[in-house]
C-alpha cells in the first residue's frame, strides 16, 4: 500500500469555500471528512493524507467536480541504511 497526498483548490470566496467544505462532508467518505483546511491562512485548499494502492483509487475518493484541479502526490519517508548513506540520494 502507498501514501498519498492530495491537495484539493478551491476559489477563494466564502461562498466557494462553504460550497467545497460541505461537497468534501456530503461524499461520506473517511478521508473527506478528515480534510485539513488552509482557507483561514488565505491558503483555499484541502489536504487529506490517504494509504491506498494507486493514486487512480486516490483520486476516486475526491467529490468529481474538483478532480480536474486536484494534485495528488505519493509520499516516502527516508532513512539511512545499513552504510549511512541517505536513501534521498538515490532519488535524485
Amino acid at each position: 500500500m502507498s501514501r498519498f497526498l492530495i491537495e484539493a483548490p478551491h476559489e477563494g470566496t466564502k461562498q466557494a469555500c462553504e460550497l467545497a467544505v460541505q461537497t468534501f462532508l456530503k461524499t461520506g467518505s473517511h478521508f473527506m471528512t478528515n480534510a485539513d483546511w488552509g482557507c483561514s491562512d488565505g491558503e483555499h485548499k484541502a489536504w487529506i493524507v490517504v494509504d491506498l494502492d494507486t493514486k487512480d483509487e486516490a483520486m476516486l475518493i475526491v467529490p468529481p467536480e474538483y478532480r480536474k484541479s486536484v494534485r495528488i502526490i505519493q509520499l516516502e519517508k527516508f532513512a539511512l541504511d545499513d552504510t549511512g548513506k541517505n536513501l534521498l540520494a538515490s532519488h535524485i
